[in-house]
């Protein structure tokens, strides 16, 4: 039989394991953005850090250093099936963009799980 002070202990480990997934989760928190062109679209993912360096937290910062480097690096990401089954947005490749007239850089939602890039 559990005693009341078991059960108060099981409760707090519970609890922190809950909230140290939980800042995992907020630490991996992928933005992900539609770069359009006149041929064609792709999502691309990006973490805050990236983001930020940058130089913002938006589409317009994504185009802005676009325009001013002429190229960038980053994750492509599709829609696959995890582990568990379920559907995912997750990054497939990693590509280079080239600045081009004709491009346009839209924030990006999902209604799947974003899976962070290595």
């Amino acid at each position: 039989m559990l005693s009341c002070c078991d059960l108060i202990k099981g409760a707090a480990v519970a609890l922190l394991a809950l909230s140290a997934h939980g800042a995992w989760a907020q630490e991996t928190k992928m933005n992900l953005f539609k770069i359009v062109t006149i041929k064609d679209e792709i999502v691309i993912g990006l973490s805050p850090e990236e983001l930020q360096a940058l130089g913002g937290k938006d589409a317009s910062a994504v185009a802005h250093a676009l325009a001013q480097k002429g190229d960038l690096t980053v994750w492509q990401y599709n829609v696959h099936r995890g582990q568990n089954g379920e559907m995912q947005q997750a990054p497939t490749a990693k590509i280079g963009l080239l600045a081009n007239a004709s491009l346009r850089v839209e924030p990006y939602t999902t209604p799947y799980q974003i899976m962070p890039h290595p």
